[in-house]
């Protein structure tokens, strides 16, 4: 399997040399690997992958070669294919919605397994096998409140899971046009206090103290007015939150360069956040840092803003194992942990870049806006959530 890797990269055209594969097999003598099909794919990414250009090339030859291995859900070629082209699209009842809702993650993934190994052609508009359209839980296109997304974009925002775990693309923070406004709403985000060594003249109490001494000089200092907002930014990447990477990219970039702030630091999550967050938008686990430990780092003095549109199958956000990508799940749910952040932080704001009339469309819309006050990503929806982290305004207004 190992000889098969190596030539399967090299036919992806990943430039594997010899000497990067000796360097992956010595490391695999020492165990580097951890008996992880995760540390595995993160060991061999890091000794045979020479640059970024060549990360999706790499991952499609991993889940070509390793697809059998369990935990890894893959999408073959010749299915890949198949899924081409949606077609015979049905609406549900809402009688067979409520049936179908029943579905447990378990069952679901259970049953996936099983069709891909009964399945030996293409199907469109059906109720069981992987396809496209019907009402079908695996394929895309189709509708189905409780299922696996295989190929194809997401359009309902349904899908319990998806097949074929994809990186992300990192916010960037040099974005220059456009920021002016988004700058100008951030400017209130501060709170001046006065901190630090006495090195700032304070000249009306000089005056004052040397008019008292008859006109003999003594000089008054004090401490110079600092900004003292500390702000966590934790942001949703990737899926629904891809129509939104300028904008998104925007209120990083203007957060980076706003040398007010106290201190800053940015995370990451997918969807909602669970037991993990991450310092680079890709989602890799060496920049993985336990939400637990991210509330111990950082106490209630801080200021936190969730950035993402809380569009996600219910199932995400309250049920045990809900996360979307299967080889993450954990009992907690995802709504547990936001209620953690928001009794541990004391101002907290989410910011949704979708437009407020779509909030009430969303079961996880509506139950994140009764956890957060949540405001529109815009001028005036940054403006009115500096207002609430800051004080000027109630904490529990959301509109």
């Amino acid at each position: 399997m190992f000889l098969e890797f190596f030539y399967t990269l090299r036919e992806a055209g990943v430039p594997v040399a010899i000497q990067e594969w000796m360097m992956l097999m010595r490391a695999l003598a020492m165990g580097q690997h951890s008996s992880s099909l995760l540390s595995f794919y993160n060991l061999s990414r890091a000794c045979l992958v020479k640059s970024e250009t060549y990360f999706d090339a790499f991952d499609r030859a991993f889940a070509q070669v390793f697809h059998g291995v369990e935990g890894q859900l893959t999408i073959s070629d010749e299915l890949q294919k198949w899924l081409e082209d949606p077609k015979n699209f049905k609406e549900l009842t809402d009688e067979e919605r409520a049936a179908l809702e029943m579905l447990t993650s378990d069952e679901l993934m259970r049953r996936y397994l099983e069709i891909l190994e009964e399945q030996t052609e293409r199907h469109d508009g059906g109720d069981k096998w992987v396809g496209t359209g019907g009402r079908s839980p695996f394929g895309h296109s189709g509708e189905h409140p409780t299922g696996i997304r295989v190929g194809g974009f997401s359009k309902n925002r349904s899908a319990m899971k998806v097949a074929e775990d994809r990186r992300y693309k990192n916010y960037r923070t040099d974005l220059t046009m456009d920021l002016r406004q988004t700058k100008v709403a951030l400017k209130r985000l501060r709170q001046l206090t006065r901190t630090g060594p006495q090195s700032e003249l304070d000249l009306d109490e000089t005056i004052d103290k040397t008019c008292k001494n008859a006109g003999e000089i003594d000089f008054v200092f004090r401490a110079e007015r600092r900004n003292n907002v500390r702000l966590i930014l934790l942001m949703d990447v990737g899926g629904t939150m891809e129509p939104f990477f300028r904008p998104v990219s925007r209120l990083l970039t203007a957060l980076h360069e706003e040398r007010g702030l106290r201190e800053f630091h940015p995370f990451y999550f997918h969807n909602c956040v669970y037991e993990t967050v991450y310092e680079d938008a890709l989602l890799f686990q060496d920049s993985a840092i336990p939400t637990a430990d991210l509330l111990r780092r950082y106490d209630e003095r801080w200021k936190l803003v969730i950035v993402g549109d809380a569009a996600m199958h219910p199932h995400e956000l309250v049920g045990a194992r809900g996360n979307i990508n299967p080889r993450l799940e954990t009992e907690t749910a995802g709504i547990e942990w936001l209620y953690k952040l928001q009794d541990h932080f004391h101002r907290t704001a989410w910011v949704n870049p979708e437009p407020p009339d779509r909030w009430t469309r969303t079961q996880s819309a509506n139950a994140i806006r009764k956890i957060f006050p949540m405001f529109h990503l815009s001028v005036d929806g940054i403006e009115s959530a500096v207002s609430a982290l800051i004080g000027s305004r109630p904490i529990a207004a959301a509109s």
